[in-house]
């Protein structure tokens, strides 16, 4: 069992910076692919980056690609994000997710693990 808890959320203005943290409990953590999501209001759950459990294979989407970097410390048992130039539509809560698959994938329905989520609101 794996247990998420993100931090770090908050309000930014457009062009700003944020990082969001993920750490996790549990001992398999260093094996699992692990996920960030993301839901605005009114919207269906979608996928914004992923990382191998080596850290060495990442993926992200390209709404954010060369703006959000994933990383993760398997001594921490912890995950980021770190999100730049932001802009009003990357409001959202943010959720880090966790897989037994350690790829680094944007299927949502491998992830079998969830963090409680984090709010980003970004201003225009």
């Amino acid at each position: 069992q794996v247990q998420l808890v993100e931090s770090g959320g908050g309000l930014v203005q457009a062009g700003g910076s944020l990082r969001l943290s993920c750490a996790a409990s549990g001992r398999m953590f260093s094996s699992y692919g692990m996920g960030w999501f993301r839901q605005a209001p009114g919207k269906e759950r979608e996928f914004v980056a992923a990382m191998s459990w080596s850290g060495y294979n990442t993926y992200y989407d390209d709404s954010v690609k060369g703006r959000f970097t994933i990383s993760r410390d398997n001594a921490k048992s912890t995950v980021y994000l770190q999100m730049n130039s932001l802009k009003p539509e990357d409001t959202a809560v943010y959720y880090c997710a966790g897989s037994r698959i350690p790829t680094a994938s944007a299927r949502i329905y491998e992830y079998g693990y969830w963090g409680q989520g984090t709010q980003v609101t970004v201003s225009s």
